[in-house]
């Protein structure tokens, strides 16, 4: 999950805090695994499950299917909280 905060202050004095949280979920794997002679199939693998540990090659790869991360369709959820104050 990645967090960014950013700090904007308008011509009025007021100041804009807002903060954007994104979740990045990996799901269904879509690796055709009949492209080499020429057919379309997938394994059925539902969501990316990591072989090891965040920082490891292991969590490059798929503990169910085998496939690297890349394979699985990536879903990025935004999410935006905004705090307005001003100044006294």
């Amino acid at each position: 999950m990645t967090k960014r905060h950013e700090v904007n202050e308008e011509n009025d004095g007021s100041m804009h805090t807002s903060i954007t949280i994104r979740t990045v979920r990996y799901r269904e794997c879509q690796r055709n695994h009949a492209a080499s002679v020429g057919g379309y199939a997938v394994d059925g693998c539902r969501e990316f499950m990591p072989s090891g540990e965040e920082g490891t090659p292991g969590a490059l790869s798929c503990a169910a299917c085998g496939c690297h991360r890349n394979f699985h369709r990536r879903e990025v959820e935004t999410e935006v909280a905004s705090d307005c104050s001003s100044p006294s």
